[in-house]
């Protein structure tokens, strides 16, 4: 009937109907009680206690009523409209008062008392709370390195229940540029600007929210006499505001910093030794990747790629999402068998003739003898919606045994948007890793799949909840989907396979574990600017295996100069991969293959050109493949900004957009429509344009012509004699 939760859902940007604000008040600040009430409550009071005597009583007033009218404010929601319809149901029954100011040094408590139209009375537990204020002292900091931190800049926010965060300034010198926090995609340069790391799902436009599925507490700092980077060494979250000095909070009561001198590929090297060291996966990642939320059946899978073969465009990874049951995301949608405790074997699966899986095992062979590997997706949830039968009720049972729990000891139930109420297993154990993923062993050593597209691991919201490795929500939330894909990647290499895995979701210690793209974006212009900063700066942080939904995956499909834009760009990536959104079998389809965007749109260049880039792909496997292994070895990154390479030259910021790739290639993506000359800078060293063979010295700023099937690419001079033959005459379609 009365439900408050002084933290709200845990969801990091919006508040909730029924929470504290602010959670933790300051010194002289009042508080904001909202409360949820049940339609039959007609008066909602608050009794108030200070320091354990009673002192007063509020009446709460109705959200929405007459008294006031606000009710209909907007609430942050996620990325399914029934979420943000519950979120306003939500917000139709809430009440809130707010107290008098608190004063440091009290305790205060309070509960509701509701009335009903029936006269009834109910009461809620006491709740209690205490003013924080900014003290000297009360936290530990430790630094390692060059320590920069400006002298007496650190404080400690502590309240009656001891210290809750820390704050410190970090020197920043005039015309330094500060680059990373993990994958960002508002800008490359975050000087200026205010940000946080904490992991989160924010279903498109990230750029405009400020807000990533990957931060990490890590940046370099470029521009000045000399380059440095730092690592708050936490996994609690962290906020910067990046300003003339760099103030840095993280929650917490104790925290470390270390500092890394030297130039960016030195300092990225550093950070890795101390989170984590990418792995080198196998050549074909850097194939051309193809998926479809639609292609739910193994008739629709083999004719996709069977188009493939026809239009002669090479494919070399295909990621299949809509393969399971999706109860328990081990068996294929329409397989029989008996459900049970232990790890099923092929064998345990009956695949009925006329379902949409006959015969898996026989597809994967298949593309396997076609030179195509194969992933599966994956979620890190037991959905608990419709309720568990079969397979998924004796998983919801044992899941009991190997969750993430409540500070009460409950089971924890997904807060978020996706899969409401579902049940996480705890992957900071390794029993639970190893149970999670010994459900899934057949389809590896067994069925012969590659891969795994370790969706969704962005789920784990609330301050308290509890791991088995002694972490609690607020410093092992963030920790979660490193775990994840850890989980995955070890099933792989116990079965004899690379650990390829797809993450959109990760932290500091996530670039050991496979591969990464950018999540879920719109099919428009900016989308593609945001993906590109995202690509920069995930690199910059020591993703080396990284990709994004060309041309975007959701919305109506792209017009034929934007995807092809897309595709020419992408082909200068880490990983070249389309892929599409659920859109419920509608026509047209919402496809990204090359053929349903050049039917969509009429287009008749879309398929000749996209063959050719997915053909320029293929012949730039070798590269890439060298490129990638000196990056896990300590070299730049296989996609990095010009900082890299050129860390104190000030005329490379004027276009955050244009990345190496490699030692050899300079990209100048197109990103804006109808544009067929692109101004771009060439930093220094002698060019030579891909396209033309035409030399072009470094240090300038020119224009250069940009047609739709010649992307702006140029190769450092020293280089062209060994890639020279990749872009050779011939390799790309006749023009008119």
């Amino acid at each position: 009937m009365i439900t408050h939760r002084p933290y709200g859902s845990g969801h990091p940007y919006a508040d909730t109907p029924d929470q504290r604000l602010p959670v933790t008040p300051l010194d002289g600040q009042p508080v904001e009680l909202r409360v949820r009430a049940a339609a039959s409550v007609r008066e909602l009071t608050c009794q108030w206690r200070v320091d354990g005597r009673d002192a007063a009583e509020f009446g709460l007033t109705r959200v929405g009523s007459a008294e006031d009218p606000a009710g209909d404010e907007q609430l942050d929601g996620g990325h399914l409209a029934a979420a943000q319809a519950r979120a306003a149901r939500a917000a139709s029954g809430s009440w809130r008062v707010t107290t008098p100011p608190l004063r440091a040094g009290h305790r205060y408590g309070y509960r509701f008392v509701a009335t009903t139209d029936g006269g009834a009375r109910r009461t809620s537990r006491w709740f209690e709370v205490t003013a924080a204020s900014w003290q000297d002292g009360g936290g530990k900091l430790t630094t390692r390195g060059a320590d920069r931190i400006v002298p007496g800049s650190v404080r400690w926010l502590a309240d009656g229940d001891g210290v809750r965060r820390s704050r410190f300034e970090i020197a920043l010198a005039p015309g330094e540029h500060v680059v990373g926090f993990g994958e960002r995609f508002d800008h490359v340069d975050q000087r200026g600007r205010t940000l946080d790391a904490v992991v989160f799902e924010q279903y498109k436009a990230q750029g405009e929210h400020g807000r990533t599925y990957l931060p990490m507490p890590f940046a370099i700092v470029v521009g000045g006499p000399r380059t440095w980077g730092f690592h708050v060494a936490t996994s609690h979250r962290t906020w910067y505001d990046v300003g003339d000095t760099l103030t840095v909070e993280a929650d917490g009561a104790e925290v470390h910093v270390t500092f890394y001198e030297g130039e960016p590929a030195r300092v990225l090297d550093a950070f890795l030794n101390d989170v984590g060291r990418p792995a080198e996966l196998p050549d074909w990642v850097f194939r051309l990747w193809a998926s479809g939320n639609e292609w739910n059946t193994q008739a629709r899978v083999m004719a996709e790629m069977d188009a493939h073969r026809e239009h002669d465009i090479p494919v070399g990874a295909l990621v299949i999402e809509a393969w399971s049951d999706e109860s328990t995301f081990t068996a294929f949608r329409g397989a029989r068998y008996e459900p049970g405790e232990e790890p099923h074997t092929l064998a345990d699966y009956t695949f009925p003739a006329d379902g949409p899986w006959p015969d898996p095992k026989g597809m994967v062979d298949e593309l396997h003898e076609r030179d195509i590997k194969v992933l599966l997706w994956q979620i890190p949830l037991q959905k608990m919606r419709p309720h568990p039968a079969h397979q998924a009720a004796v998983d919801a049972r044992q899941i009991l045994e190997h969750g993430v729990r409540e500070a009460d000891g409950r089971p924890y139930r997904n807060r978020g948007w996706w899969f409401p109420l579902a049940l996480m297993p705890d992957l900071s154990s390794p029993a639970t890793r190893e149970w999670w993923t010994a459900k899934r062993r057949y389809l590896v050593e067994e069925v012969g799949v590659d891969g795994f597209k370790t969706d969704g691991g962005e789920h784990a919201w609330g301050h308290d909840l509890r791991y088995a490795d002694g972490r609690r929500g607020s410093d092992g939330n963030n920790l979660f989907p490193v775990h994840y894909a850890r989980a995955f990647g070890d099933l792989l290499r116990a079965a004899g396979k690379a650990p390829v895995t797809f993450s959109r979701a990760g932290f500091a210690g996530s670039q050991p574990h496979g591969a990464f793209w950018a999540g879920d974006e719109d099919s428009t212009w900016e989308a593609f600017r945001a993906s590109i900063r995202a690509g920069i700066t995930a690199s910059a942080c020591g993703i080396v295996y990284w990709g994004w939904d060309l041309a975007g995956f959701s919305g109506p499909v792209p017009g034929a100069e934007l995807y092809l834009r897309a595709a020419g760009t992408s082909a200068f990536m880490p990983i070249m991969q389309y892929h599409s959104e659920f859109n419920h079998h509608r026509t047209p389809r919402r496809d990204r293959t090359p053929w349903n965007i050049a039917e969509q749109t009429g287009d008749e260049r879309v398929l000749p050109l996209f063959r050719a880039f997915a053909k320029l792909r293929e012949r730039l496997v070798p590269y890439l493949a060298a490129e990638a292994a000196k990056a896990v070895r300590g070299g730049a990154p296989l996609m990095r900004g010009l900082f890299f390479d050129h860390p104190r030259d000030e005329r490379i910021w004027a276009y955050p957009l244009q990345y190496k790739l490699g030692d050899a290639l300079l990209v100048v993506p197109v990103t804006e429509p109808g544009a067929d000359r692109v101004e771009a800078y060439l930093p220094e060293g002698e060019w030579i344009d891909v396209w033309t063979g035409q030399a072009r010295p470094g240090g300038q700023v020119l224009t250069l012509d940009a047609p739709l099937d010649r992307p702006p690419v140029l190769c450092l001079a020293a280089h062209w004699p060994g890639l020279s033959a990749v872009f050779g005459s011939g390799h790309m379609p006749d023009r008119a």
